[in-house]
């Protein structure tokens, strides 16, 4: 019956500082019968601070569908379970998300212990518009996959909000430059910890300055929206467009000819092998 059925609490954890752990969800990691982690070792230390002992499961991206099933077969049992991520709130740009979906499409309850969020903190720390906002999470490891995706957001007026690791993040600083332009943009990390860093300026200014410093440590990007949303009628008329300044165009931006070729073939609904036999046949 599912009035027997367990409850999946989504359990925020610190980013950072550990002082920033809710009553509730001290509570709550104190009373459930088993919690889910993202690496187990990280949030045993956690719990180690609080006092806390319970059972701890590995949940993770290399185990998630699997470990989902196993989960919602316990919660079904009557168990109680805390989902933690290693930072932050669950679900978020992480495989918590997975369970969730499980958890719900199996009746079983679930509930929220708000707490941090890296991308919320980073948000109202980086001055700029707070009012409305667009969560991007990573970017495509791909240099040509990343270039498209952030094609597809450039003329978003919202702000954006991305997360990146230390050895990617001058790769996305500079291909977010070629894309959109050099807008405002606030580089943050090591959140609530002590080293606690906020590079503020314009895109080529914070790129700048991590071609001067090494990166280090996790990563939210905060980037400008566009202050010019782009309509249909400002958008290059491609009926009329030659071949040849179409891919020109895209290559004026910073795109790589073969990349351009690829953008223009696809603005057109051609193959690039079309668009290559129609530009050598000028």
């Amino acid at each position: 019956m599912k009035e027997n059925y367990g409850t999946l609490y989504l359990v925020a954890t610190p980013i950072g500082n550990l002082e920033d752990i809710t009553y509730r969800a001290v509570r709550i990691l104190s009373e459930v019968d088993l919690i889910a982690a993202e690496d187990t070792r990280h949030s045993l230390k956690l719990l180690n601070h609080l006092g806390i002992k319970k059972p701890l499961i590995s949940y993770h991206d290399n185990n998630r569908i699997s470990r989902a099933k196993e989960l919602a077969k316990k919660l079904k049992e009557g168990k109680n379970i805390a989902l933690v991520s290693d930072a932050g709130t669950p679900a978020i740009s992480d495989p918590g998300e997975e369970l969730v979906a499980v958890a719900i499409e199996e009746g079983i309850p679930v509930t929220a212990v708000p707490g941090c969020s890296a991308s919320i903190t980073a948000l109202i720390l980086s001055g700029l518009p707070a009012g409305r906002f667009a969560f991007e999470g990573f970017l495509p490891q791909k240099h040509s996959e990343r270039l498209k995706f952030l094609e597809t957001i450039r003329n978003e007026d919202r702000t954006l909000i991305f997360y990146e690791g230390p050895h990617r993040v001058k790769d996305m600083l500079s291909d977010t430059l070629k894309v959109f332009g050099d807008r405002r943009c606030t580089a943050l990390r090591e959140l609530t910890k002590i080293h606690e860093e906020a590079v503020r300026g314009t895109l080529s200014q914070v790129l700048a300055h991590f071609e001067a410093n090494d990166p280090r440590g996790e990563f939210v990007i905060i980037v400008e929206g566009t202050k010019n949303p782009a309509s249909d009628a400002q958008k290059p008329d491609y009926s009329v467009l030659p071949i040849d300044k179409h891919v020109e165009y895209y290559m004026q931006q910073g795109y790589e000819r073969m990349e351009a070729m690829k953008l223009a073939a696809k603005d057109r609904g051609l193959t690039k092998r079309q668009v290559y036999s129609l530009l050598n046949s000028k």
